[in-house]
């Protein structure tokens, strides 16, 4: 935090722009960094803590404006600069970003976590910090930038547990929880979703298919060794499906975890919302559609992600069965 205060803003938005994945920065983007400092700067002054600018969720592509470790919390802080309304889009972003740390982010599965929505030209927040729920994230908190410090206040005060490490924080892994795990395989067990049924071939192909890579997996497991499967076929024989059940199985083997990866980055928007969308339809509304798409990620993942979050650590992937899927586009 002390180093962030003490460098000069150009700096702080120098280091971003290198940072950045996407080459060339537009100009918005810059001035929305500039304001955003600007506010953190002032807000921050005499806060003990760790401050993550375009913090990114190992993993699952997920980039929040700011990430603060105070205390025994963590603020995830979306900025919506220029804005006058705490929007139902924006609210919705900032608590889908507080799961995604809870439900993949190992060092914030037991950490109380506030996320807060800072609309730049706002005149009114809230006041106060709604009941957490039962996973121990709060509901989004609006504020106004000269509230945002009351909120991180109220915050650290009502934030029970020990106080986290920041850097420790910020270095650690991508790892679903259990409870998360468990509600995908569910899910994706009493799916009806057709883009994902339909295929050209037969249910025993399909069958005799999934049942090798079972035994080539169950082998390597049992004698430590290391494999690499290839599954060919026409296009619409099944092998997406084939990659997703596997997935999907082995989401609760302790020592043989899969996750389905694919380099095509519409299949993978296109299978989670589905999935999603076929669990909204079938719960009736009664679930915000954002805690549903919590329970596809497990299992459902872009490959360039992970791809970066291998070049990020050194560390082994939380998986030990990774099934690629229109690999060659990454």
């Amino acid at each position: 935090m002390a180093e962030f205060l003490a460098a000069p803003q150009e700096a702080v938005i120098g280091r971003l722009a290198l940072a950045d994945a996407k080459g060339a920065v537009e100009a918005e983007q810059l001035g929305a960094w500039a304001e955003e400092v600007e506010i953190l700067r002032k807000v921050l002054v005499g806060l003990e803590g760790t401050l993550f600018l375009e913090f990114d969720v190992p993993r699952l592509g997920s980039r929040l404006d700011a990430a603060l470790v105070s205390g025994a919390a963590v603020f995830p802080i979306e900025f919506k600069c220029g804005e006058r309304r705490f929007t139902t889009d924006a609210y919705n972003q900032v608590w889908d970003y507080a799961l995604d740390l809870k439900n993949f982010h190992r060092a914030s599965h037991a950490a109380p976590i506030f996320p807060i929505l800072v609309a730049t030209r706002a005149t009114d927040g809230a006041t106060e910090w709604q009941p957490s729920h039962d996973d121990g994230v709060r509901p989004p908190r609006r504020a106004t930038p000269t509230e945002l410090r009351m909120a991180i206040d109220d915050a650290i005060a009502q934030a029970d547990g020990p106080p986290l490490d920041g850097d420790a924080w910020g270095r650690s892994a991508y790892q679903p929880t259990p409870t998360i795990i468990e509600a995908a395989r569910a899910l994706y067990t009493r799916h009806t979703v057709d883009a994902i049924t339909r295929n050209d071939a037969g249910a025993k192909n399909l069958q005799v298919t999934s049942g090798r890579v079972e035994e080539i997996i169950e082998g390597s497991r049992a004698r430590h060794e290391k494999a690499i499967v290839f599954v060919t076929g026409v296009p619409g024989a099944g092998k997406t499906l084939v990659g997703l059940n596997v997935a999907t199985r082995r989401r609760t083997f302790g020592d043989a975890r899969a996750v389905f990866l694919s380099g095509n980055g519409p299949l993978v928007a296109v299978l989670q919302e589905a999935l999603t969308r076929d669990e909204f339809c079938r719960q009736h509304g009664a679930t915000r559609k954002g805690v549903i798409r919590q329970q596809v990620k497990p299992f459902i993942q872009n490959v360039q992600h992970f791809r970066d979050d291998g070049v990020r650590t050194s560390a082994p992937p939380y998986d030990h069965v990774v099934i690629f899927d229109e690999a060659q586009r990454a």
